[in-house]
């Protein structure tokens, strides 16, 4: 009677904990699922599951909906729940790579990288990631190379390892790189583009100007345009490099190089009014307007350690290329208070004033005007 006793009760605590346990709507999650909303998702799979479940398929969905819906916290509890349950998967140790990537914590996300590696030396996007995470090129060649080596075909890879090449002036490896990912996917525009200068450097100007000019036909992309027209420089087409780079002219994308190369064209053409006009239009590029500043910057650290001298050679120099009152200022205090020269002050105090100094200098304009009364004064020596 005991045993019978204990059997029922034993089945009616059994069915009372079944009927307890919440059953998993499976149309209710796929509907959360269709409609992104993840977080309801997540919600809705913790209300079905205990906090200590083991479950390792619900823990993914959990750990999943969470990352999904931006919850990067719940999402890394989840993940390495999942981790200290089923050490060394893949697929967890990249969502705790992109977890960590995502808020920024560089160090933990090459942790986990690293970690994959260790268990899958072969393992492309490991390598394609890692390679985000250095700012040493040659660092980053290392990474790219073996994703390359063992996807060459890849676009993305092949294009960061090219422009790491070419950064490096390793232009044939660029080169061939490229030209291998290019055979793979023909019509992909962004690897074209990224051949030109690169074969430029390798004096293929024949291939540069076949591409180029079938990538113009897409669109007048300023880059590609200036390939081109340097192609046509070195093959000796000065008219044709002149034709393309006066396109870059129209769409304002002249540079020093660029100008550069337009006054040698219209040399070797005999056009030395244009020759003499792009020469000079290419000084006034390769001049920084804040020249004159920084010449002015490094006088006034020459000035405080009493290298009179060197500092106004630095101020001289600065006015070389365009007027600063503040650097007329300067010289003026310079003759005047370290070098004692009156007659060389008053140049300079003069020249200040000329020069239409801002409305905040109210103080060193009414400062100047004073010393050069004082200067010129029946009292004032003369030197």
């Amino acid at each position: 009677m005991k045993k019978l006793l204990f059997a029922l009760l034993f089945v009616f605590i059994y069915q009372f904990s079944f009927a307890q346990t919440p059953v998993l709507d499976k149309e209710k999650l796929l509907e959360f699922y269709q409609t992104q909303r993840y977080a309801d998702a997540a919600q809705y799979l913790q209300s079905i599951y205990p906090a200590d479940t083991k479950d390792l398929k619900a823990l993914s969905q959990i750990a999943y909906c969470y990352m999904m819906s931006g919850k990067l916290p719940e999402a890394e509890k989840s993940y390495l729940k999942i981790d200290s349950l089923q050490p060394h998967t893949l697929s967890v140790l990249f969502s705790l790579a992109n977890i960590n990537s995502r808020r920024g914590n560089e160090f933990a996300a090459k942790f986990y990288l690293f970690d994959i590696i260790k268990l899958d030396s072969a393992n492309f996007n490991a390598y394609k990631q890692l390679a985000n995470y250095t700012d040493s090129i040659k660092l980053k060649i290392v990474y790219l190379k073996k994703a390359n080596t063992l996807n060459a075909t890849e676009p993305d890879v092949a294009y960061d390892l090219a422009i790491a090449y070419k950064n490096l002036k390793l232009f044939e490896p660029a080169y061939q790189t490229l030209k291998i990912a290019i055979a793979a996917d023909t019509a992909n525009l962004f690897l074209q583009q990224a051949l030109l200068p690169i074969a430029n450097e390798l004096k293929k100007y024949a291939e540069v100007i076949n591409i180029g000019e079938k990538l113009l036909k897409n669109g007048a992309d300023g880059n590609v345009v200036k390939d081109v027209g340097k192609a046509y420089f070195y093959l000796k087409n000065y008219q044709k490099c002149i034709f393309y780079y006066n396109l870059l002219e129209k769409m304002d994308l002249q540079n020093e190089s660029i100008l550069y190369f337009m006054s040698l064209s219209y040399r070797e053409l005999k056009n030395y009014n244009l020759a003499a006009k792009y020469a000079k239009m290419t000084i006034e590029e390769g001049i920084s307007k804040n020249t004159s500043a920084y010449y002015l910057l490094l006088g006034g650290i020459y000035e405080t350690n009493q290298q009179f001298i060197n500092a106004l050679n630095a101020y001289k120099k600065g006015l070389t290329f365009n007027s600063n009152s503040t650097i007329y200022y300067s010289l003026g205090l310079l003759y005047d208070l370290r070098l004692k020269q009156n007659k060389n002050a008053l140049t300079y105090y003069k020249l200040y004033l000329k020069s239409k100094p801002d409305a905040d200098e109210k103080q060193q304009v009414v400062y100047v005007k004073a010393r050069i009364t004082e200067i010129t004064g029946p009292k004032a020596p003369q030197k």
